[in-house]
């Protein structure tokens, strides 16, 4: 299969490889997701096909209007309607219990609930418009791997395996979206992302921010939304992470004592005042954890793309507002080997 790459002025043929049960990548603010009708089951079953996703792991639908929620979630709440009108278009997934048989079980996992996303991307929002179906859109990466934040990662992992990728640059968020479970009792967060906690709690009140808590450690238990269960982000050299930039002075003499290459993720202000080895290569994490979030996955495909790179250090930040986000995914690469105390293991 030929993997044609759109331009943003292509979005109707995109749209109708949509309609006629094509895989086609779309861009969000986020990462770039894998994108089926979410009404076609065929077309589902072979995002999962695709990716190497494991069938138990549920989709995220994306929609372009509260209309197109509502004809498949069961009567939406107060609370669920003002973060609706709060935060959408944007990066928070909401889960709500669904209607009686309105989604494949491909698409849930087998659950009766639904995770639902309007994403600010303009072309993508034309792109749901255009095909008149939502779109369910894992991120666009061969599974367990760092996500895409371009269209050219997108083309490097599935190239052959799906019909199009519809080009709109660079993500802006670099981080895939929040996921909050407003299905339960109490709103509970199971994946941080952009819009955070507090901010979520300031519209509808009391948040549980559980995403720590919320893992899935029964094999048979499906989880409720993506990378509660199975290992993501993952490149495939071993991630360190350098929990404190003063740690950075015992890493570059640990890099120094490696026979290979060693990549170092940080941001400018570490990598300008260390004098590194030769064996090390740098990769910039920018000005600050903003940055950071948006190129963390962009550095982590960078050195995938070299395999003489057998180990990475990244630069930490602390685990609050965007840097919970940027933890949680840094924490998955590298499986949460941390420098210092696991690097010698």
């Amino acid at each position: 299969m030929e993997t044609r790459i759109y331009k943003s002025s292509e979005l109707k043929q995109a749209a109708q490889d949509i309609k006629d049960g094509k895989l086609v990548s779309f861009p969000t603010e986020t990462v770039y997701g894998l994108g089926a009708d979410a009404t076609n089951v065929s077309a589902v079953k072979n995002v999962f096909k695709a990716k190497g996703r494991p069938a138990d792991n549920p989709l995220i639908v994306h929609v372009d209007s509260i209309k197109m929620v509502e004809k498949y979630a069961e009567p939406l709440s107060d609370k669920a309607k003002k973060l609706i009108q709060t935060f959408w278009p944007g990066p928070l997934t909401i889960i709500f219990n669904l209607k009686p048989n309105v989604l494949s079980k491909v698409v849930t996992g087998g659950l009766t609930t639904a995770a639902f996303r309007n994403p600010r991307n303009k072309v993508t929002l034309g792109l749901i418009e255009e095909a008149d179906t939502p779109i369910v859109g894992p991120s666009a990466n061969t599974s367990g791997k760092p996500s895409p934040t371009t269209a050219q990662h997108v083309y490097h992992d599935l190239k052959g395996k799906i019909a199009g990728i519809l080009d709109d640059g660079h993500t802006d968020v670099g981080v895939e979206s929040t996921v909050l479970d407003m299905s339960s009792k109490n709103p509970a967060i199971l994946r941080p992302g952009a819009v955070t906690a507090g901010e979520i709690a300031k519209v509808i009140g009391p948040v549980e921010d559980t995403a720590k808590l919320h893992r899935v450690k029964n094999s048979k238990e499906i989880p409720k939304a993506p990378g509660m269960k199975y290992k993501h982000y993952a490149p495939n050299a071993q991630v360190y992470v350098v929990d404190h930039p003063n740690m950075f002075n015992e890493a570059v003499h640990w890099a120094g004592e490696q026979n290979v290459k060693v990549g170092v993720m940080a941001i400018d202000s570490i990598l300008n005042q260390i004098n590194w080895p030769d064996n090390v290569e740098t990769y910039s994490l920018g000005s600050d954890v903003k940055s950071a979030s948006h190129l963390l996955f962009a550095g982590l495909r960078h050195f995938d793309n070299e395999p003489e790179v057998k180990s990475i250090l990244a630069e930490a930040f602390k685990a609050n507002g965007l840097g919970e986000a940027y933890m949680n995914r840094l924490n998955k690469s590298a499986g949460q080997v941390h420098f210092g105390q696991d690097h010698n293991k």
